[in-house]
């Protein structure tokens, strides 16, 4: 134990506790050179639509008053975060909006955390140049700088799914995975799944582990454990708590993109923006970082800059 406190202080000094934000927004797997989620799952419309059935309960009975599940898992290897929702919109529409490497910098900006994003097609995949940063305003030299590539897993006139891949992050973080695949649903709605993955080694883990002894002790995840002593519920904390929290934020930015797809053009910003806030409102307890006005100024600042230099 005295070891590990040592190498923990060390790394503290060493500018481990700058990235430390952004080790949090990135938490996807706890692992040291597991990659579970690398392994090829079944990406069909067959696929999703089965599991679109057996969730059929849980997408209608949940707390977070809307159709969506949430889900995490830890093991000796990973942790892992996904969510599966049920969207007013057509398959049509959401494949147009989300299918396509140049609309995601318009999602992922959403998220408190991505202070910059730049889609670039000059290789053999398009490239999702993407800065992570702290929740208020900070120059993009303070912020640690992700390359994505992005790939067209599968398509099909009823099904997509996309990955964007990042061999590595800040604090020896490395092997980020991200997936999103959607299908047609009967009603004109569409039914997508979202998850993410990350691996990470001795540096990154005792920083979070330090978060989570300090400033991020007291924050939850969704998943309810028990009830306290008031007969509240109990949820989750720890790494999984992480997970359910940014899967959540990344969720919620995609749903702001696409509430705003008929909105006029030059209106869409404050559309996403403001869509997004509320989203993370409904849930206060677990995704409250900053005050809404405070977010919404940063963030059209934030949207300004990555404009003017693309």
């Amino acid at each position: 134990m005295q070891i590990k406190t040592v190498r923990f202080s060390r790394a503290f000094k060493t500018g481990a506790l700058r990235w430390l934000p952004v080790l949090v927004l990135a938490c996807g797997v706890w692992c040291g050179a597991g990659q579970s989620f690398a392994a090829a799952p079944d990406l069909s419309a067959a696929a999703l639509r089965a599991k679109f059935t057996a969730l059929g309960k849980q997408l209608h009975n949940n707390p977070f008053q809307r159709a969506l599940y949430l889900d995490s898992a830890e093991s000796s290897q990973d942790l892992q975060g996904e969510i599966y929702a049920v969207v007013d919109y057509p398959f049509t529409a959401v494949n147009a909006a989300l299918n396509n490497p140049a609309h995601w910098c318009d999602v992922l900006i959403l998220h408190v955390n991505v202070k910059y994003c730049h889609a670039s097609s000059n290789q053999a995949n398009p490239v999702l140049t993407v800065s992570l940063g702290r929740k208020y305003d900070q120059p993009l030299a303070d912020a640690y700088r992700v390359a994505f590539s992005y790939r067209g897993a599968s398509a099909t006139p009823d099904y997509f799914a996309v990955e964007l891949n990042a061999e590595n992050g800040p604090l020896n973080t490395h092997d980020y995975r991200i997936r999103i695949e959607a299908t047609a649903l009967e009603d004109g709605r569409s039914f997508l799944h979202f998850t993410y993955a990350y691996a990470f080694g001795l540096t990154g883990r005792l920083a979070m582990q330090g978060y989570l002894a300090t400033i991020g002790r007291d924050k939850v995840g969704f998943t309810v454990t028990g009830k306290q002593p008031d007969g509240q519920p109990a949820y989750i904390q720890g790494v999984r708590g992480v997970v359910e929290r940014n899967t959540m934020r990344y969720y919620l930015a995609i749903d702001a993109y696409l509430a705003a797809l008929t909105t006029p053009p030059e209106d869409r910003l404050e559309k996403r923006l403001r869509h997004w806030y509320d989203g993370t409102d409904q849930y206060a307890r677990q995704l409250h970082e900053v005050a809404r006005e405070d977010y919404l100024e940063m963030k059209r600042k934030e949207y300004q800059r990555q404009q003017v230099a693309q």
